[in-house]
């Protein structure tokens, strides 16, 4: 059971995902460019991940806070739509990469060794491999971050607690899990010897803990009175990340403005969005999952097929071929979103709704978790 009336559409949030999508594109990809310079924004370009993890904690709890606090939503119904929103692209492209590997020695691509890890085959069938439970980054590696979504989407009812319980008091909500967040992210870096923001599958699944509750907290903000001047603090939010990434300062700084950048487009009306709440940027946004998902194996096999049309004795592309590269990323997102994302996710919500018509009548109206 999901609240009584649907919540408001926070189209600027969903433009908002193309553009995270497109700075871990670009950090995937210029790698691939034959340049000599990488510029510092691109290098940072991992942190739009921390940017998909701050929204969802910030529309999950735009979509189901009310109705957790209140005792009125189904836990197990809250986890189906989750699988049915991530599960089908993410074992579509793991056993897309799973031919790429095994295809490889046939035509002569060059992956890495640990593409094919079967000992980490199970951990990404169950989406735990973020939980330090693979062995390797195997496979399709940005799905890393989905397992690290799956955590959070079980511990949901645990930040849904707390969040409800301060409802009356965002601001105080919001302080604490700023605070939480720089402490994290200050112990870990001399304890693990790298940053928690670069963590994949090793501490991936701790990586959202900060991120997720910033966003929740935020949401208590937007819920409690309409936020002043929200276009200003989005601009204001969105200059200070591209400033942050580009002059390198921590990475806390660029998350808690990626956190205000959600709050500030998060207030504003979808008539005074501008191009992240158009059609096309909508539509962009709807597919930045797909995007996110086939980058890698676009990226492989696109790379490869160029360097051997081109001769080229390695996969450091001409910026003609690269840009050609990163078009097709889209272009292939825009087919799995259609053929394989959306269907799928309609089918198994379909499922969902039958089973819930088939349910007794006091079963349906008692609520889980």
């Amino acid at each position: 059971m999901t609240p009584a009336t649907p919540p408001a559409d926070l189209r600027a949030l969903t433009g908002l995902r193309f553009l995270a999508a497109a700075w871990v594109v670009l950090f995937t990809a210029w790698p691939h460019l034959d340049v000599s310079f990488v510029p510092n924004l691109v290098t940072k370009g991992y942190l739009g991940v921390e940017t998909f993890f701050v929204l969802s904690g910030f529309i999950l709890s735009h979509v189901y806070l009310e109705a957790a606090g209140e005792k009125r939503y189904s836990y197990g119904g809250f986890l189906w739509a989750r699988i049915a929103r991530v599960y089908p692209l993410h074992l579509l492209t793991l056993f897309g990469m799973i031919a790429l590997g095994v295809g490889a020695g046939v035509v002569g691509m060059t992956v890495s060794d640990s593409l094919t890890d079967w000992r980490a085959l199970p951990a990404h069938l169950t989406m735990t491999h973020a939980w330090g439970l693979a062995p390797s980054a195997a496979f399709n590696h940005p799905s890393w971050s989905i397992s690290a979504e799956w955590f959070a989407y079980l511990t949901f009812p645990a930040y849904a607690f707390v969040a409800w319980k301060l409802r009356d008091r965002p601001y105080v909500a919001t302080g604490l899990a700023v605070a939480f967040a720089l402490a994290l992210y200050a112990a870990f870096q001399p304890l693990a010897g790298f940053s928690l923001t670069e963590a994949t599958f090793l501490w991936g699944a701790l990586r959202i803990v900060p991120c997720f509750a910033l966003g929740c907290a935020l949401y208590l903000i937007r819920r409690r009175a309409p936020v002043a001047r929200p276009g200003l603090m989005a601009l204001f939010a969105g200059a200070g990340m591209i400033l942050s990434a580009s002059l390198l300062w921590w990475d806390a700084f660029t998350v808690l403005l990626a956190g205000l950048l959600i709050l500030g487009l998060g207030s504003l009306k979808n008539e005074r969005a501008g191009v992240l709440a158009s059609p096309v940027g909508v539509y962009l946004g709807e597919i930045s999952y797909s995007i996110y998902m086939v980058c890698a194996p676009v990226v492989l096999v696109m790379t490869n097929l160029a360097a051997k049309a081109l001769g080229a004795d390695s996969d450091r592309l001409h910026v003609i071929v690269w840009l050609a590269v990163v078009a097709a990323i889209p272009a292939v997102a825009m087919v799995s979103y259609h053929l394989v994302e959306r269907p799928a996710r309609q089918a198994l919500r379909r499922v969902a709704l039958h089973k819930s018509k088939l349910a007794p009548a006091t079963e349906a109206r008692t609520p889980a978790g």
